[in-house]
């Protein structure tokens, strides 16, 4: 890190802090997992070509009460085993970026309050790509307002360092490109019901991928008791398992207030999709509880 000369190790200290706070207020705004967060909301969620899809669009809505300008990129991302994200700059062995085969524009939107607009994602040379999946993130970046009166405000004396911290908005959501058939199956293992640290019931469990494209779907809970009633005990929206992982680890926090008990009975669990707004189950498992 580069300090200008002339600053005491005191003030040295403290925008060291200041500077490491506001990563971490940025890492905090740049969230994968909500696609409709701030004041920003988008639709569709995720984009997937394949077949013979070559345009698509995505409408964005400014949701909130003041004019906001957004730049949109791409970026490259891993989901980890666990669930969480991490920005990378190479792929992975068995995976493939997708934005050099993209187009996107505008690339640069102002929305006023309550406006919308749609920007559009073209597919090309999409004959020179190798049968499997392609897979990059649409970023969506807030730009700060410029603040005219803080410019003037600015001072030489390096003795009386102000430090102003402006969080970065963002938002990402997964552009895919599927080339030939889609050799995918997936199976739930390892359940096992414990406890969080606030002694509520959670499911642990596996979900395993193998083929050649990734998964996305939702998870459900049910109980069924001794005498056959089936009770919703838990839900997840929105689970994906991306090439090249081959797993992802799920603890699925059980609903308190259906008040059941898991000592008898069993846990019947489904990971299922939507296709065309028809629910097709990808895997399912039971647990038998005792």
């Amino acid at each position: 890190m580069f300090i200008k000369p002339g600053f005491d190790k005191k003030t040295t200290t403290l925008l060291r802090y200041f500077i490491f706070f506001a990563v971490i207020l940025t890492s905090i705004f740049y969230s994968s997992n909500v696609k409709a967060q701030g004041d920003l909301f988008i639709n569709p969620k995720r984009i997937i070509f394949e077949g013979e899809k070559r345009s698509q669009e995505i409408s964005l809505a400014n949701i909130g009460n003041d004019t906001a300008t957004y730049m949109v990129t791409f970026v490259q991302i891993r989901l980890k085993n666990d669930g969480n994200f991490e920005q990378i700059e190479q792929p992975d062995s068995g995976q493939h970026f997708a934005d050099k085969n993209l187009r996107i524009f505008p690339r640069t939107i102002t929305l006023a309050p309550k406006e919308t607009q749609t920007i559009k994602i073209q597919l090309y040379q999409k004959e020179k790509l190798q049968a499997g999946e392609y897979r990059s993130h649409l970023y969506f970046r807030g730009v700060p307002p410029e603040n005219p009166s803080a410019k003037k405000q600015q001072t030489e004396n390096t003795k009386n360092v102000s430090v102003k911290i402006t969080p970065v908005f963002g938002i990402t959501i997964p552009v895919i490109i599927r080339i030939g058939e889609n050799t995918t199956t997936a199976s739930i293992t390892d359940l096992t019901l414990g406890k969080s640290e606030n002694q509520t019931d959670i499911l642990k469990l596996t979900v395993n991928r193998k083929g050649n494209m990734s998964l996305y779907g939702d998870i459900t809970v049910n109980y069924i008791s001794a005498a056959g009633k089936t009770t919703r005990a838990g839900y997840i929206k929105g689970i994906s398992v991306y090439t090249p992982n081959q797993l992802r680890y799920i603890n699925l926090t059980l609903d308190p207030k259906a008040g059941l008990n898991y000592h008898s009975g069993k846990l019947s669990v489904s990971y299922t999709a939507v296709n065309e707004g028809k629910s097709e189950k990808i895997a399912a498992a039971e647990l038998t509880l005792n």
